[in-house]
């Protein structure tokens, strides 16, 4: 049996070129790292990944939550203050720590190509946020939160948590801070600012006008706001709560008939900034 030499040659060569490179990966890494003596590089673990997709254009978009003591713990928070936290008009007071990565291209199960996202939080954190559905499914509203904000995008909020996956890709290293950056607190609140908030527009739709209605139409005007992002939506089986943030507008109705919470529909359109919920 015979080899061909240059197939052993193309692989030897390719296995030197990789080589080359995470050389010259560590030496860029360990250079960055010496100027900047404020951050370090560290190689986080796996933890979930989540499925979820871009808005408008419906694109797959995988967000890999990893896990790491390199980036510091939040401040401990029970469940109970959780819950108060996520009810509360401005959640954002609450800081969770992390390093939110640059998006890279992959292929995913059905040989397409996606976008995934690294987003490393705290290992104890993260191992808090598994033993608990409500903290994670917190741990993963703040990373799209993070996303959206650092990045420019509008990402859904009906996410998928894959069973069989912990990562998409290969893990890669993440530059750090080591360094808190300086809190930059608002000492005098703006005039314009609103201290409480509103209560908008609001029509009900009973379709068929007469006799048992099939379908409730909830129409909520609300000028000012841009994006679904800073609403948040509570429905019961005979009332609608809705808040805009920040202190914008808030809205608690009770409905005149029961509805079916779970066949339930919301939507925003950004252009007439009318929230529409379709009521069963």
């Amino acid at each position: 049996m015979t080899t061909d030499s240059s197939l052993l040659n193309s692989e030897l060569e390719l296995q030197q070129e990789e080589e080359l490179y995470q050389q010259l990966l560590l030496q860029t890494m360990g250079k960055m790292q010496t100027d900047n003596p404020d951050s370090k590089v560290i190689r986080p673990q796996p933890g979930m990944c989540v499925k979820t997709l871009s808005e408008p254009s419906k694109q797959k978009v995988f967000i890999n939550i990893c896990q790491s003591n390199a980036v510091p713990l939040p401040p401990e928070i029970s469940r109970e203050e959780l819950v108060q936290l996520l009810q509360s008009e401005d959640p954002s007071g609450y800081r969770v720590p992390m390093s939110i990565g640059e998006p890279h291209t992959e292929i995913d199960n059905n040989s397409q190509g996606c976008t995934a996202y690294d987003v490393v939080v705290n290992q104890e954190f993260f191992h808090k946020c598994q033993d608990d559905p409500l903290f994670q499914q917190f741990i993963i509203l703040v990373s799209l939160e993070g996303l959206e904000n650092k990045h420019d995008l509008e990402l859904s909020r009906d996410w998928k948590v894959l069973k069989n996956r912990k990562f998409l890709g290969s893990v890669s290293e993440q530059n750090i801070r080591t360094k808190s950056r300086p809190v930059i607190q608002e000492l005098q609140p703006q005039e314009n600012s609103p201290s409480t908030p509103k209560r908008p527009e609001f029509t009900l739709l009973v379709e068929p006008p007469a006799g048992d209605p099939e379908c409730l139409i909830a129409e909520i005007k609300l000028p000012g706001v841009s994006s679904s992002r800073s609403l948040l939506l509570d429905l019961g089986e005979d009332r609608l709560v809705l808040t805009a943030r920040p202190s914008l507008f808030h809205l608690d109705v009770f409905l005149p008939f029961l509805v079916d919470q779970e066949n339930s529909v919301a939507q925003y359109n950004g252009s007439t900034q009318v929230h529409k919920k379709h009521l069963m």
